[in-house]
């Protein structure tokens, strides 16, 4: 069941520095919603925060609330753990685990929760996993081979397969397809569409064509400049964002006028 997220006044920090400041956001359940923004600017330490996954780098903090529905995944007694079961991570370079096979990086997060599948049951999970990315097609006759012996664009949607198999609520993807030609860009691209029928998504993304395509909504960040923190400037529907932003810089930022 997807989730609705809510951001409170967020403050994120490296030790003392402040590398993103109050953000206030409300993301609806089966939504996509893009951030953009010029580099530095927070967009990707603000994701990260989504899962606790900011808090895995020394000496870094959040103040403020994060609510998934209406629990904050930062109050005490919360396992970071649980959370990052239940909002997945898609990151910028597809990472499967080199010596795991293709069916084993499927259903490494179980391995790593410790929770054990029957035969039949990891079967099965690997197979929907893999329909659910689009991959089942093209790997299902060797599933025993390195995940690393695929495509770069077969081994992000096999990183996605690897994300829903551990059902999350939410699914966060850091320029998932940065690294990607535009034929796998277009296919990750097609496959956002259809997930985001079961799942909240959040989608960095530095290209404003896939922005205005995948999202149904988007939040503009950006930098007032070196040793500033990163702020949210504007979120709105996509099609306002694209078409009448509220805000000049957003409509520089869009248009190619800097960043």
């Amino acid at each position: 069941m997807s989730k609705r997220i809510e951001a409170k006044s967020v403050h994120v920090y490296y030790g003392d520095f402040m590398a993103v400041e109050d953000v206030n956001i409300r993301i609806e359940p089966r939504t996509v919603t893009a951030f953009i923004g010029p580099s530095g600017c927070g967009k990707t330490t603000f994701l990260r925060t989504l899962n606790r996954m900011h808090e895995v780098l020394p000496n870094a903090t959040v103040k403020g609330e994060l609510l998934l529905d209406d629990e904050d995944i930062y109050a005490p007694g919360i396992d970071p753990v649980r959370v990052r079961a239940r909002v997945g991570m898609v990151f910028q370079r597809p990472n499967p685990f080199p010596t795991m096979s293709i069916r084993d990086n499927v259903l490494a997060g179980f391995r790593l929760n410790g929770i054990r599948l029957s035969q039949a049951k990891a079967d099965e999970v690997a197979e929907q996993s893999l329909l659910g990315a689009n991959l089942w097609n093209e790997v299902k006759d060797r599933l025993d081979r390195p995940g690393s012996g695929l495509s770069g664009g077969q081994q992000q949607r096999l990183c996605i397969a690897r994300t829903i198999a551990v059902q999350p609520e939410v699914i966060l993807m850091d320029e998932p397809c940065s690294a990607l030609d535009p034929i796998s860009t277009l296919a990750v691209e097609d496959l956002i569409a259809e997930l985001r029928e079961k799942y909240t998504i959040v989608i960095v993304t530095h290209n404003m064509q896939q922005a205005s395509r995948v999202s149904d909504r988007t939040a503009f960040f950006n930098i007032a400049g070196t040793g500033k923190p990163g702020k949210l400037i504007e979120y709105d529907d996509t099609d306002t964002i694209f078409s009448n932003p509220s805000e000049k810089s957003t409509e520089d930022y869009i248009t190619g006028r800097f960043g």
